[in-house]
């Protein structure tokens, strides 16, 4: 990684994940890590659908356990893993993304996806698969012939990342570890022990 490694997270961020694309199946795969309430951690994969400069989002039902964790702790930590060798570690604080991004996005999922949306009642408890069916085919009915707007629930978080951290497996358990954190707008960098 060190012929890799750049001034700026966000660009080296970018420059592997094109190279991840290009070697594995989803690279678009992280783990998204959240506290509820209770201080109870949780872990579960999400797909990341954007990064830029503000951050990287993902999109949700907000009545989700991870939604409900996210509003009651906005501050969660990301993980990448690439079989390429490479893992990387993002924690930041989060906020929602604006409506209009969340309605750019979700115009573009494949309809069934859209009709999933709202058909779906995520991380309550389903009863059988046979429920969810027809919740489903009922959603499908009731937008027959028009667009599917995006359900009044359903949106999308931005973690705006404080750190970065970017590592690669050494076979000697050296492990290169390069961190970011941001400070005063700008980012600092430091590497770390394996």
């Amino acid at each position: 990684m060190a012929s890799d490694v750049r001034p700026d997270p966000l660009a080296m961020f970018s420059a592997l994940f094109e190279r991840a694309a290009r070697e594995c199946a989803e690279p678009d795969a992280m783990v998204l890590s959240t506290v509820d309430a209770d201080g109870r951690p949780s872990g579960r994969y999400v797909l990341l659908k954007g990064v830029d400069d503000r951050g990287f989002v993902f999109y949700t039902n907000l009545e989700s356990r991870k939604a409900r964790a996210l509003d009651a702790n906005p501050y969660a930590a990301l993980t990448f893993y690439w079989p390429v060798a490479t893992q990387v570690r993002i924690e930041g604080d989060v906020e929602r993304v604006s409506g209009s991004d969340a309605d750019a996005y979700f115009a573009t999922r494949p309809r069934d996806s859209q009709i999933g949306a709202w058909a779906s009642k995520q991380s309550a408890p389903l009863a059988s698969r046979a429920a969810l069916d027809a919740r489903f085919a009922e959603i499908e009915e009731r937008f027959t012939g028009v667009p599917v707007p995006r359900p009044p629930f359903w949106s999308g978080y931005r973690v705006i990342a404080r750190s970065i951290e970017f590592w690669t497996r050494d076979d000697a358990r050296l492990h290169e570890r390069v961190h970011f954190e941001r400070r005063n707008g700008a980012w600092a960098r430091t590497l770390l022990f394996p």
